[in-house]
């Protein structure tokens, strides 16, 4: 791999870390001083979209760290294929979960009116 693709590479690393970490914080995800049962709908949805946000921006995160390690240690594009098959298992695991917590959030939701 070339130098220059070396330096841009860990540039967007950091630039992607701290995007993660902006993200990630739950005290700046809508309704955060808030007890869930408090949450209006629409803070409801933008929080959940903003979890999203972050769970793929760590997922780009992590892919840009696989890329950057497999050219170190001099990987195959089979290894780096197996990688993406692991991380979009991993995120098909995240969205069935995303999706049973929101379905239990709403029975509970339902079950207050």
């Amino acid at each position: 791999m070339h130098q220059d693709y070396k330096t841009r590479l860990s540039t967007l690393c950091d630039q992607l870390t701290d995007v993660v970490l902006q993200e990630a914080d739950p005290t700046q995800w809508p309704g955060a001083d808030k007890q869930i049962s408090e949450l209006t709908k629409d803070e409801r949805g933008n929080r959940y979209w903003d979890k999203k946000n972050a769970a793929a921006s760590l997922t780009l995160l992590i892919k840009v760290h696989s890329l950057i390690g497999m050219h170190r240690r001099g990987g195959t594009a089979d290894s780096l294929g197996e990688q993406d098959d692991e991380a979009f298992a991993l995120g098909q695991q995240v969205s069935k979960a995303e999706r049973e917590a929101t379905a239990i959030l709403e029975r509970l939701q339902k079950g207050r009116r």
